[in-house]
């Protein structure tokens, strides 16, 4: 069975930020991570995608977004063309607006933690 695939919108080399603590929880638990960010190159060792649009996969299991619901509003059109099995807004990232959006362009909305999610702790 291949690993499990996930795009961490709002990825960060900022390892006080939750986008940098995303990256490092699913790495550590197997995943294949992909972070988004247009503003970075690497983070965590790892490529980074300036959009989910860029990413080299068919298939995502989850798209993961760390960033403000003004900025999900803009890049929920681009998950939305590449449907991941779940698209989670983690604390901070939603809004009423952006799960409607999300919701109507038929994606699996949750709205939790990702992290708490797949057992592991938000707080390093």
């Amino acid at each position: 069975m291949s690993p499990r695939t996930i795009a961490i919108v709002g990825g960060s080399n900022d390892r006080r930020k939750f986008g940098n603590r995303a990256v490092r929880a699913y790495s550590r638990e197997g995943w294949d991570v992909y972070p988004v960010n247009p503003h970075e190159t690497t983070i965590e060792g790892r490529h980074v995608f300036r959009t989910v649009k860029d990413i080299p996969v068919s298939t995502l299991d989850r798209i993961s977004l760390y960033v403000p619901p003004n900025v999900g509003l803009q890049v929920v059109e681009d998950v939305a063309r590449r449907p991941p099995r779940e698209f989670w807004l983690n604390p901070g990232a939603e809004s009423p607006e952006l799960i409607d959006r999300a919701e109507a362009l038929g994606l699996h909305v949750v709205v939790a933690c990702s992290i708490v999610d797949i057992g592991e702790s938000p707080v390093d």
